[in-house]
């Protein structure tokens, strides 16, 4: 099948964006459409890119090479194998369903869309790029966008939202920059394409002690966009106070790139330290798992009982990573996949409610069953898939990662299935409080999801994840050959 070149899903929204800047702010109808034919084209490319992958030969493929800096040894360098073919279509989803719900945006159009047009060019690119540099640069651009539109469009506490979401977050970046740097240099390669480090270092691995204090750099720094425990607690204010877009893209995808960076740069590069590491990754995820799940117990906002669901699902994550087989890696990138589309989902229902009841407080909704019965099935299916009920695609993932750590995990494994049980528990609290019982009567003018168009964005997120849920093949087939070269490059016996 041809396809055309990757370059396409950059400059289809780069091309938007620059339409972007030409319109005038008050034609709100053109800005509208040209966003979304911006978004929408790449989400179609991607789904032929994923189409057009031979899972078979594996490898990278669809490469384009292109010298920019050549003394520093930095390249526009993108390929996609199994696994960032699978964000990219992660992305194309999310990104056209979190436009989709942006309708309520009514002040500062232009800017707004803007802004999401650049968060979405940024992690394309950080998905697309095999140079690390450029990998780091997209990272930013994507990151950057964010902090505004939560001050900017954000809730009551948005201006403390950003601010804790900035400063961790640069943070992060900055110990990942530094173990990005050490890398760069320990090599002696004079290269920042991943694709060369990689072959050279399988040959010729680093020693053992420069490994062990650059490994936990990169692990911690990516490690802090994936909300590591205890650097998660920016997480789950910022998501409870960003505008419903920027909830659905952060805790859907960007958060992805950290676990994606963990496998590129850490896991692949420099596996003797990923084996003197990981049992430490591994207890953290646990903490991440139980710690958050007990937090999110005890929250009213469905906002923040979602934010805490997230970091505790990235427990999940962290705990097939340290797995180091490839059930545990297939089950954190179908993970990754499958949390992506359900957290985007939960974050664009809660988004539409408390659009028309001004709070997000489930004491103060009540019984909305009946007055939104679509909005609320598709909340019990999002609830159902985080808690893990097989039908959908977080069961198949998370049980791939349990399979995993039990050999090495046991006790751990043992605590992670309480995770499960404690989602469910606080999941169907949030349905019993804020669907069933009497409606509340200051809820009985609220208009569930009307037209087609407003029920497009859930209905696309609940149809993938059902689908990758009933078909789980097709997925796991396409990510195989990818990480069974990433355990097989780093020596691992499974």
């Amino acid at each position: 099948m041809m396809v055309p070149d990757l370059s396409w899903i950059l400059l289809l929204p780069l091309a938007g964006l620059g339409l972007l800047f030409m319109v005038g702010s008050d034609k709100t109808s053109s800005i509208r459409r040209i966003s979304t034919a911006a978004v929408l084209l790449p989400f179609l490319l991607s789904v032929w890119v994923l189409a057009a992958y031979d899972h078979a030969a594996g490898g990278f493929q669809f490469v384009q090479k292109i010298p920019w800096v050549a003394p520093l040894g930095i390249s526009y360098h993108v390929g996609v194998d199994g696994i960032n073919s699978l964000l990219l279509l992660l992305l194309g989803v999310v990104s056209f369903a979190a436009l989709l719900v942006s309708g309520s945006i009514k002040e500062r159009v232009k800017e707004y869309y803007i802004l999401l047009l650049i968060t979405v060019i940024g992690t394309y690119g950080a998905f697309l790029s095999l140079d690390i540099f450029f990998f780091y640069f997209f990272h930013e651009v994507a990151a950057i966008p964010v902090f505004l539109m939560i001050a900017i469009w954000g809730s009551e506490r948005r201006e403390y939202a950003a601010m804790k979401l900035t400063l961790y977050l640069i943070a992060g970046a900055t110990l990942a920059l530094i173990g990005l740097i050490a890398l760069y240099l320990a090599t002696g390669l004079q290269t920042f394409d991943l694709v060369q480090i990689q072959q050279y270092l399988a040959a010729n691995p680093l020693p053992i002690s420069v490994q062990n204090w650059v490994f936990p750099l990169i692990v911690v720094g990516f490690g802090v966009t994936l909300t590591l425990w205890p650097f998660y607690t920016w997480a789950p204010v910022g998501y409870a106070e960003a505008p419903t877009a920027i909830s659905m893209l952060h805790a859907g995808v960007l958060k992805k790139m950290g676990a994606y960076a963990i496998i590129r740069f850490a896991i692949q590069l420099m596996p003797e330290a990923a084996h003197t590491w990981m049992p430490v990754i591994a207890a953290l995820a646990v903490v991440n798992i139980l710690f958050c799940g007990l937090v999110a117990l005890t929250q009213r906002d469905l906002k923040y009982i979602l934010g805490y669901s997230s970091c505790s699902h990235m427990g999940y994550i962290l705990l097939g990573l340290a797995c180091f087989n490839v059930i545990g890696i297939n089950g954190v990138v179908f993970l990754m996949f499958a949390h992506g589309i359900m957290a985007a989902l939960a974050f664009a229902l809660t988004g539409f409610i408390a659009d028309q009841t001004r709070t997000r407080n489930l004491d103060e909704w009540g019984g909305l069953a009946k007055q939104m019965p679509f909005v609320a099935t598709c909340f019990a299916m999002a609830a159902l898939a985080s808690a893990g009920v097989p039908g959908f695609a977080n069961f198949v993932s998370e049980i791939m990662i349990l399979l995993g750590a039990w050999d090495q995990y046991r006790l751990y494994t043992v605590l992670a299935v309480l995770g499960v049980v404690l989602t469910a528990i606080y999941m169907l609290k949030a349905i019993r409080l804020g669907f069933q019982g009497p409606l509340n009567p200051r809820c009985s003018k609220l208009l569930d999801a009307q037209t087609p168009l407003a029920k497009l964005p859930f209905a696309l997120l609940l149809a993938v994840l059902i689908l990758a849920g009933c078909f789980p093949s097709l997925i796991l087939n396409h990510i195989d050959s990818s990480t069974k070269a990433i355990v097989e490059s780093s020596r691992i016996k499974y």
